[in-house]
This record gives structure tokens, sequence and C-alpha cells, in this order.
């Protein structure tokens, strides 16, 4: 099969002129702004999913972002950045994480921040599971898309990046009902790989400058992966990206999904790599691999649902409160897409037969308190 290349070069630190250089050079390299007119509006799909400072990684970092938006504009089209959040679909809710997150080195360079925050239906009937879905209206007004994710680690997909990142093309409040609407990881995978075949943007970057490693991707820990990966095509940027992870196409549901659908190469050796990517594999990067996904043929029979059952039990991974870091806001109740949480003497006690694992509760957890807790046997199995 064809494939689109992924560049990938080393880049250390987020100074804009720094990261303006590499990204010229990525992008030169794959015809990657080919697609691209003066007078286009572009919109740029950002991760911006909770309000953290530029060094916690919880978002693509400003430097990069206002590194771009230079770059379209000398080339004559006008930029405007946006994301929602797993909070509201409102103004207010927003721009503070456009304030916390260091969003104004958007509009120093030239940019605009997202102010339209209207919803909109998609019909995508050939789509596996998503043949219809909300949107945010913003990308309306955009003539074509730039998808600018973040690195980092994702308690039901195993990593969150170029796939994963379009998902914030539902409005905030919106996702957990898609959590709900999608149980199975498989599903809810194929889910937002048919989102990914809705928008097509034109470019995909991976900003793993510093990635997010551990209890991602809202609560983990800054790892300094010092790259930056580009490709037209998002499901080898993620290939790509897992590699030099230490992830496999088993480990990610998003990747599964693709290569159910014929998405990716075989081999890994198949897809053109430009970059001495091997020099930045990282070393020792806190994953989580959610064994959640492990499906088998025979569920319709009694014998194939207790070995699910077992096999679940013995490996899957699931949300669990750290009581000393827990102040007992709610939030995670609020968001529970499958209603399994309730507050007991003020910390969430989770109903186990109700929880869906969807994660909502991990994600969206404000302290980090809801930890992602693997099991004795996964974290062999996984080791």
């Amino acid at each position: 099969m064809k494939t689109e290349p992924v560049a990938v070069a080393s880049c250390r630190e987020y100074e804009v002129q720094t990261v303006k250089a590499v990204l010229a050079d990525l992008i030169g390299k794959i015809d990657g702004f080919a697609a691209i007119r003066p007078g286009m509006r572009v919109g740029i799909k950002a991760n911006l999913v909770a309000a953290g400072k530029p060094e916690t990684a919880i978002t693509t970092h400003p430097a990069v972002l206002a590194a771009l938006c230079e770059l379209l504009i000398e080339r004559g089209a006008s930029v405007v950045v946006g994301d929602s959040a797993g909070g509201p679909w409102t103004a207010p809710y927003m721009n503070h994480i456009y304030s916390v997150s260091g969003m104004e080195a958007v509009t120093a360079a030239g940019g605009e921040m997202n102010g339209d925050f209207s919803e909109a239906e998609a019909s995508f009937p050939e789509a596996v599971q998503a043949k219809s879905f909300r949107y945010t209206g913003w990308l309306d007004r955009c003539d074509t898309i730039i998808n600018v994710c973040k690195v980092k680690s994702h308690g039901m997909m195993a990593l969150s990046n170029a796939v994963k990142n379009l998902f914030g093309t539902v409005p905030g409040i919106l996702k957990p009902e898609y959590h709900y609407r999608y149980p199975n990881p498989n599903d809810f995978a194929d889910m937002i790989v048919d989102i990914a075949d809705y928008w097509k943007p034109v470019l995909h970057i991976a900003d793993g400058i510093v990635a997010m490693q551990g209890n991602g991707p809202t609560r983990g820990t800054p790892y300094p992966l010092g790259a930056l990966l580009v490709s037209k095509n998002p499901h080898l940027l993620d290939r790509v990206t897992a590699e030099l992870l230490g992830l496999s196409v088993d480990d990610i549901p998003t990747l599964q999904a693709a290569k159910r659908r014929g998405y990716l190469p075989d081999r890994f050796s198949d897809i053109t790599v430009i970059g001495d990517w091997e020099s930045l594999r990282a070393d020792r990067f806190e994953r989580i691999l959610n064994r959640n996904s492990t499906l088998f043929a025979e569920t319709d029979t009694a014998w194939g649902r207790l070995k699910r059952r077992v096999i679940t039990a013995a490996l899957g991974s699931k949300p669990v409160v750290k009581r000393a870091e827990c102040v007992g806001c709610r939030q995670c109740e609020k968001i529970c897409p499958a209603k399994a949480i309730t507050m007991q003497k003020g910390i969430p006690v989770i109903d186990r037969k109700q929880c869906i694992r969807c994660f909502c509760c991990q994600e969206f957890c404000p302290k980090g308190a809801m930890k992602v807790h693997r099991s004795p046997i996964a974290k062999l199995v996984n080791h």
C-alpha cells in the first residue's frame, strides 16, 4: 500500500523561533503546506483538554502553535486556533483555559483564538460507528484544518495523539455521553477513527518536545521526549509515535481500528520515516496499557463470557481514587456517564458493576486523585 511519509526531528526547547525552524524543515520535507493557499482561513485543532500551564504538558504548547501560526501567515493564510475541553462549551470556560495555557502567544503571532461556541450535527453514513455526531461549529468557518496534538499517555486509549485529538471536535459536555454510548474500547476507537475520517485534516503535527507520561491525559507527569513529528496521515503519525514510546499496534485501540480498515501497513518497516527517529526512542516512558479491550469471538457462549470476565478481571485497568489527594469536589460524580460514582463521607465510591471503565473520572479529576489502577498480573504481562 502507498503511504504518506512521517517526518521526525529532535527539538529540545520551546523557543518559538527554534520550533519554527524545525517545523518549517519538517513540513517542507513532506510538502505539508501543499493544500494551503493565500487567503485561506486555516483552523488549527489544538489539544486544550483542560486548564494547565504550558510546563505541565497537558495541552499543546503555545510555542508550537505560535510557530505554526507564523508559518501559515507568511504563506498568506489567516489562522484560528481552537478546541473543546472536557467542561462546558462556553466562552468563559474556554477563555480560562486559553489564559492558563498561555495562548496569548497565538495572538502575539498574528493568529486568533476561537470565539465561536456554536454546535452542529454531522451526518456520516459510511462510518463504522459514528454515523452521526455533534461537533463544534467553529470548524465550519475554516477552509481547511491542521491537527496539532500533544503526545500523551491515556487511561482508556493508551495513547492520545493525532487521531485521539480529533475527539476534541465533539463539544465538551457531550464527551461523557459518547463514552457511555461506546463503552467497549474497540467501539470507542472506531468512533474516533470515524471522526478522523470525517474531518480529514490536511496536516498532523505532534508536539512531543515534552510529552506526558503516567496518569494521562491530564494528570500525568512531563517527559522530555524531545521530538516533533509531522505527517499528512494521522494513523502513520500515531504508529511512529507509538514506536518511539515502546508501544505496539496491539496496545492502542485506535491503531487496531486503523489496521482493521487497512490504514496501516502490515510492517512498521513499510512506513517511510524521514529523520533519525531511532535516536529519539523514549527511555523508561511510563505507559498506561489498558487490557480492557481483550475480546473473544465466542462471547455469545457461556464459556466465552466466562473467559472474558476472567481475563478482564486479571488484566483490566480500572479507575481508583487516592483518598489522600481527593478534595471531595464531586467532579467525578458529575461527569461519570454511567452514573457509577456516589459520594460517601466526601469521598467518591465507584460501583464496579455500573462502571464502564471509560476513565472520564480519571481524565477530568482536577486534582489527579483518580488513578488508573493496573493489577499485578497486568503489570507482569505488560512488562
